[in-house]
C-alpha cells in the first residue's frame, strides 16, 4: 500500500503545518510601552481585549482596551453603573477619521440611538488617550470605580465612521453579544450572552470540521486514493469512514444552530439557514443511498453513480460556501478564517497534485484495456474509466 499512502502522509504533513501556523492572540502577549498591567481579559466577541490594573486603596482602575481597528471607525468601552446592557452605559470613546487623525472622549448612552456626542460622566476619568498601532486602536484611561465597586458590567462595542460621523455599530455578530460582568479582583468574565457565544463557537468548529473539512477529503479519497490497486478496498474504507463521520458531526452542528435559531428570536440568518437545510438533507439522502448501492454489474449502478457524483459535489460547494457565510455572522479573529481558507488551500493542492499523479495511470490503463479489447479478451481492468467503478 506505498504507492497510495504517500499522497495521504503528504496531506497529514501539510494540514497540521497551515494549522500550527495560525494562532489567535490573546492579551497574554500584549504589551504597552511604560506600562504594566498585571491583568488582562480576551473578550468573547469582536477580537477585543481589557488589561487593567485595580488599586484597592483609592477604589479606581487603569485600563487599556484595545481593539481591532485598521482603517476609519471607532471602538468604545463601557461600564454600566446601573443595568447590564448598553442602555445606561458610560462610555470611553476612541475614534479614527480617514485623513488619519484620531479622537477620544467620553459619553453617555441614554438610548439605544445614541447620538455619540462628548459628554461627562458621573465617574472621574483621568488621563484619556488613545493610540493606533498597525491594525488596532487601544483606550487608556484611568476611571474611578462607581461606589468603589470591583465587579462591573462592562460593555464594548465599535461601529463605522462616515464623513466625520460616528455611524451606528452593526446589529448582527459580536455586535450583538458585546456585554458582560467582570470581576476586577479574580480577572473572570461572564457575559450576559455567553453561553450563547459559546454555542455558536460550538456550531461553527463542528460545521468547518464536519462538512467544510471532512467531506471535501473523503471525497478527494474516493476520486484519487482507489485509483492505485494497493488500495482496493481501503479506499472505500476510509470513503465511508470520512463521509460517515462527517455527516454524524454535522449534524450535531446542526442540532446548536437550531437551536440557536430558537433562542435567538427576531435573527434570523436565512441564506445560512436555509444552505444548512439543504447540506442537511443532501447529506441524509447520501446516507441512505449507501443502503441502496447497487452491484458493479447491475444495470442501474451508472446512474447510481451520477446521482451519488453529483449530490456529493453539490454538498462541498455548498458546504464551504456555508462555513464562509457562518464565519462572517460569528465575526471571530481574523486568524480563524485565515485558518479555514489554509484548510482549503491545503485540500485543493492536494487535490491538483493527486489530479496531475493519476491521471496517467487511468489514461495507461485505458490504453491497454483498448489493446486487450483488440485481440479478443475482455477489456475490464479492474478500474476501466475513472468513475465507472462509483463509490
Amino acid at each position: 500500500m506505498g504507492e497510495f499512502l504517500k499522497p495521504i502522509f503528504v496531506f497529514g504533513l501539510l494540514l497540521p503545518l497551515f494549522l500550527s501556523s495560525v494562532s489567535a492572540q490573546t492579551c497574554q502577549s500584549q504589551r504597552f510601552a511604560n506600562r504594566v498591567y498585571p491583568s488582562c481579559n480576551d473578550l468573547p466577541v469582536l477580537g477585543s481585549f481589557l488589561h487593567w490594573t485595580y488599586s484597592a486603596g483609592n477604589g479606581s482602575i487603569s485600563i487599556a482596551y484595545r481593539a481591532p481597528l485598521s482603517s476609519a471607525g471607532w471602538i468604545a468601552w463601557a461600564i454600566n453603573p446601573t443595568g447590564s446592557g448598553m442602555r445606561g452605559a458610560e462610555a470611553l470613546v476612541g475614534v479614527r477619521y480617514s485623513n488619519g487623525s484620531t479622537d477620544v472622549f467620553t459619553t453617555q448612552i441614554t438610548s439605544l440611538s445614541p447620538t455619540m456626542q462628548k459628554q461627562r460622566l458621573s465617574f472621574a476619568v483621568d488621563n484619556l488617550r488613545a493610540e493606533v498601532e498597525g491594525g488596532s486602536m487601544t483606550i487608556f484611561a484611568d476611571v474611578q470605580l462607581p461606589s468603589g465597586r470591583t465587579n462591573i458590567n462592562q460593555v464594548w462595542q465599535q461601529g463605522p465612521v462616515s464623513d466625520g460621523t460616528l455611524e451606528s455599530h452593526p446589529l448582527t455578530g459580536g455586535n450583538t453579544q458585546s456585554a458582560g460582568t467582570l470581576d476586577l479582583l479574580s480577572g473572570v468574565g461572564a457575559g450576559s450572552g455567553d453561553t450563547r457565544v459559546r454555542r455558536r463557537n460550538v456550531h461553527g468548529v463542528l460545521s468547518a470540521v464536519s462538512w467544510g473539512t471532512l467531506m471535501p477529503l473523503g471525497a478527494i479519497i474516493a476520486r484519487y486514493v482507489k485509483v492505485f490497486k494497493s488500495a482496493d478496498p481501503v479506499w472505500f474504507y476510509l470513503h465511508v469512514a470520512c463521509q460517515t463521520s462527517a455527516y454524524a458531526v454535522g449534524v450535531a452542528g446542526w442540532g446548536t444552530g437550531l437551536k440557536l435559531g430558537s433562542d435567538s428570536a427576531g435573527v434570523t440568518q436565512t441564506t445560512h439557514r436555509n444552505i444548512g437545510i439543504t447540506l442537511f438533507v443532501l447529506g441524509t439522502l447520501q446516507v441512505f443511498a449507501l443502503l441502496l448501492r447497487p452491484k458493479k454489474d447491475h444495470k442501474y449502478r451508472f446512474y447510481w453513480n451520477v446521482y451519488h457524483h453529483s449530490v456529493g459535489y453539490a454538498v462541498i460547494v455548498l458546504s464551504v460556501i456555508n462555513v464562509f457565510k457562518g464565519l462572517d455572522i460569528l465575526d471571530p479573529s481574523k486568524e480563524w478564517k485565515r485558518a479555514y481558507i489554509g484548510i482549503i488551500i491545503a485540500l485543493g493542492a492536494v487535490a491538483l497534485i493527486l489530479e496531475a499523479t493519476t491521471w496517467p495511470i487511468v489514461i495507461k490503463r485505458k490504453q491497454g484495456s483498448s489493446e486487450k479489447s483488440h485481440h479478443g479478451v475482455n477489456g475490464a481492468n479492474g478500474y476501466g474509466a475513472r468513475h465507472s467503478q462509483g463509490v
